[in-house]
């Protein structure tokens, strides 16, 4: 790449790098996507089409690959298949260190964790945004619902999310498709629940899959969802968003774009003169040859962890502890969803009822508990969701041979209900990532460490969320009910927030409420690394929306001659 100077940079191309770059070159600036990883293009998804019996050892991985290369991204045992673990890092080649565990599941390539995401898209409310404010938390965020909705309008449409309006103050509505309707199974639990309990609302899973394909707004190179179930391989039809799919391509239709991937940001070079940021300095992957890049911009998406690695790495006179970190807040206050926990049970009946096709996404409950006055709890603050399905399972008759056997395997079995519960996790400033400047990597990167763990509020809003899951599902009158509650190491949900908080006052946070830098005004922290509190929603459309949202604040402040 001969071109060392460009407009802005945007290092990562995930959910929210993918979104940066998209609006930086929609609104006309020369643009570089800085990815670590390989190049991944829309299209190259190479298990997408193969069926179980297509894949190596029917779709599992043996156990000595499991040992050698997928230690830690496989401690749930499910989640590394033949089928996608070409998105995912091996654990011998990209290492880090942990005082408590810490499951950092991702993938280094274009596109990042936009190909493999759980696609659920849920807006915050106020209950979210003054929670802090309100019990004594951390610190408040410095911004409110009102701040942000016009962005959720704003991106919604593009990303597009099959959803269904129901008038919740504690997940507002959205701009939504048509819903992936719930099945017979799935009805049957929402009247159920909503007779015994009718705070708690069971509602077709709110996705960013397109249940209906409207090309005035569905740019790039999108298509109707087929309902294959296959979204984590990628999609070849583009329906479920994704970097590959929505962002990067309009970007591209731009002329404004360049990618390059196999670009390991080291730090962003800080120039104590103009009190900016002059750009970054980079290792080649492939060559590990050195690099510097300047530009009047910088969004740093390379997700939450991978964002504050580089900002502590960025060390100066002026800032000894890492770019903008006045406040020591660089690298705390780390938080991640918690599930492990929840319930199943079989639904007698419906033995007519059956579906068509494999929907990507079920059904959603949102948060019921700590909303308003008469649903306060006095054991733990905050509150938790479940996302789940109901489906036939398999006819595994006992006894039977030959013909007999044959036939009944054919028929499917009893209906049956599952849900995972999603607790929040509250903002400890003694949850934290750190560099281990004495230990590096391959291409001379300190080791990234982590020393975080769940405390006596998440588990006692666990126990809480086991037992309602049981009761709605008594409720619906399910039988053989058994619940677990194994409690998840924080980065298990894959939704890792804080460590570069919003706020009010650079003395308690790092960034002000346009997710710039306090002290640093040209860079911009838009992933989840810039979260004050984690909420129950699934964050990503919250990235997005402030994404947008900062880039048009950086264009406005630029047009006015600030930046």
């Amino acid at each position: 790449m001969a071109q060392t100077d460009f407009d802005a940079i945007v290092i990562g191309s995930g959910i929210s790098g993918g979104y940066a770059a998209m609006e930086l070159c929609k609104k006309g600036y020369k643009t570089l996507v800085l990815e670590r990883g390989r190049d991944v293009r829309h299209g190259d998804y190479p298990t997408a089409h193969d069926d179980v019996w297509d894949l190596p050892y029917r779709d599992k991985v043996p156990q000595e690959e499991i040992k050698e290369h997928y230690s830690k991204q496989n401690r749930l045992a499910w989640w590394v298949t033949q089928a996608n673990k070409h998105w995912i890092n091996k654990d011998d080649e990209y290492p880090y260190q942990e005082e408590e565990r810490f499951d950092w599941i991702r993938g280094h390539h274009v596109g990042g964790r936009s190909i493999m995401w759980g696609r659920h898209c849920y807006r915050w409310s106020d209950i979210d945004f003054e929670a802090n404010q309100k019990e004594g938390v951390a610190i408040d965020w410095p911004i409110r619902y009102k701040d942000i909705e016009p962005w959720y309008d704003y991106v919604e449409p593009f990303v597009g999310i099959a959803g269904q309006a129901e008038g919740l103050k504690q997940v507002p509505d959205g701009n939504f498709l048509k819903p992936f309707p719930l099945n017979c199974a799935e009805q049957h639990l929402r009247e159920s629940v909503g007779a015994e309990y009718p705070d708690r609302v069971v509602t077709p899973g709110r996705v960013a899959n397109l249940s209906e394909y409207k090309p005035d707004l569905h740019k790039g190179s999108r298509g109707q969802c087929m309902a294959r179930d296959r979204c984590w391989r990628g999609c070849p039809f583009g329906a479920y968003f994704s970097s590959q799919s929505a962002t990067l391509p309009v970007a591209e239709s731009t002329g404004n774009l360049t990618i390059r991937p196999h670009s390991i940001v080291k730090e962003i070079v800080y120039d104590p003169e103009s009190g900016r940021a002059s750009g970054v300095r980079l290792i080649d992957a492939q060559s590990k040859e050195a690099l510097e890049i300047s530009a009047r911009l910088i969004f740093c998406n390379a997700s939450t962890v991978g964002t504050t690695a580089i900002l502590l790495n960025s060390r100066s006179e002026t800032f000894p502890n890492g770019l903008g970190n006045r406040s020591g807040e660089l690298g705390h206050n780390i938080m991640d969803h918690h599930y492990g926990m929840g319930a199943a049970g079989i639904l007698p009946g419906l033995k007519n009822e059956y579906y068509s096709g494999r929907k990507p996404g079920g059904f959603y409950i949102p948060r019921f508990t700590n909303i308003d006055e008469n649903s306060q709890r006095e054991d733990y603050t905050r509150g938790f969701s479940y996302q789940g399905s109901a489906q036939r399972i398999d006819n595994v008759p006992v006894g039977m041979v030959g013909a007999s056997l044959k036939q009944a395997v054919m028929e499917p079995g009893a209906w049956s209900v599952r849900m995972t519960c999603f607790g929040e996790m509250l903002p400890y400033h003694d949850n934290r990532m750190f560099l281990d400047f004495n230990k590096t990597d391959q291409w001379g990167m300190p080791l990234i460490t982590f020393d975080a763990k769940l405390r006596d509020n998440e588990h006692k809003l666990r126990e809480d969320g086991v037992r309602s899951a049981v009761q709605m599902l008594e409720a619906a009158g399910c039988t053989d009910i058994t619940w677990y509650n194994s409690a998840t190491a924080p980065g298990a949900c894959i939704h890792e927030m804080g460590t570069a908080r919003m706020g009010h006052d650079p003395e308690t946070s790092v960034l002000n409420r346009w997710n710039q830098m306090h002290d640093v005004p040209n860079v911009f922290v838009t992933d989840g690394a810039c979260m004050t509190s984690s909420g129950t929603q699934n964050p990503s459309i919250t990235y997005m929306a402030l994404t947008a949202r900062a880039v048009d604040y950086a264009h406005r402040q630029i047009e006015a001659g600030e930046l």
